[in-house]
C-alpha cells in the first residue's frame, strides 16, 4: 500500500499532491508541467518536501535516509554509464535475484556489450534491470518510453506487463502517454497544475467522461 501526500514549492510552482494506491502499477498522468516528475522527486528524495509523508507498506520514507530508501528510479534518458558493459551496468544497481532480472528482462545476449551498442530499447531494458537489482521496495519511472519509437515502445511494453505480473515491487509510472497507462497501470492518478485531480483504479477513471 502506498500513501502520498507531499508539498513542494520551485519558484512560482507548487506542488500539493496526495494520493493513495493499492498495490500495482500507480500512473501518474498529466501533461507537461503538471509536477509529476517533481512529485517523484520528492518521492525519491531527490527533492525535500516542505512537508508530507510518503508511506510505503507502513514505513513513512521522509523518515528514512535517501541511500536507505530502496528506490529503483528509471530516467527517461537511461543514465547508463558509457564505459561499462550491460553487466557492469547491472552490478553497479546491485545483484539481487540477477539471473532472474537478466531472464525476465531477456538481458543475457547483451552483457558483455557497451550502452554505444544498444538499441534504444535494450538500453531501457537494461536501466530497468539495473534499478531491479537494487532490489527496491519501490520503483519510479519518469516517462521510460518516451524517447523510444513505436516498435521500441511496444517491446518495452510486454516486458514492463511482465514486470508488473510476476514480482511485487510497486510501481509509480509518469506518463502523458494514455495507451501506456491504460496498458499497464491498475491505479491512475491525474495530475494538474501540481495538484491530484482525480485518483482511483484505473477502470474505473477511464469509464468517467470527465478524466
Amino acid at each position: 500500500m502506498i500513501d502520498i501526500a507531499v508539498t513542494k514549492r520551485l519558484g512560482a510552482f507548487t506542488l500539493d499532491a496526495a494520493f493513495d494506491a493499492a498495490p500495482g502499477v500507480t500512473a501518474i498522468f498529466g501533461r507537461s508541467g503538471s509536477g509529476k516528475t517533481t512529485l517523484i522527486n520528492c518521492v525519491a528524495g531527490l527533492l525535500r518536501p516542505e512537508s508530507g509523508r510518503v508511506i510505503v507498506d507502513g514505513s513513512d520514507l521522509t523518515q528514512v535516509p535517501v541511500h536507505k530508501r530502496r528506490i529503483g528510479y528509471v530516467f527517461q534518458d537511461t543514465r547508463l554509464f558509457p564505459h561499462m558493459t550491460v553487466a557492469q551496468n547491472l552490478a553497479y544497481g546491485g545483484s539481487h535475484d540477477r539471473d532472474a532480472v537478466i531472464d525476465l528482462l531477456g538481458l543475457a545476449t547483451l552483457l558483455d556489450r557497451r550502452p554505444a551498442k544498444l538499441s534504444g530499447g535494450e538500453k531501457s531494458r537494461v536501466a530497468l534491470g539495473r534499478a531491479l537489482m537494487s532490489n527496491p521496495r519501490l520503483l519510479l519511472m519518469d516517462e521510460p518510453l518516451a524517447a523510444l519509437d513505436g516498435s521500441r515502445k511496444a517491446e518495452i511494453l510486454g516486458y514492463l506487463e511482465r514486470l508488473r505480473d510476476r514480482t511485487k515491487v510497486p510501481i509509480l509510472y509518469v506518463s502523458h502517454a494514455m495507451s501506456e497507462v491504460a496498458r499497464l497501470a491498475t491505479t491512475l492518478v491525474v495530475m494538474d497544475q501540481g495538484r491530484v485531480l482525480r485518483a482511483g483504479a484505473l477502470q474505473d477513471l477511464l469509464a468517467d467522461p470527465t478524466v
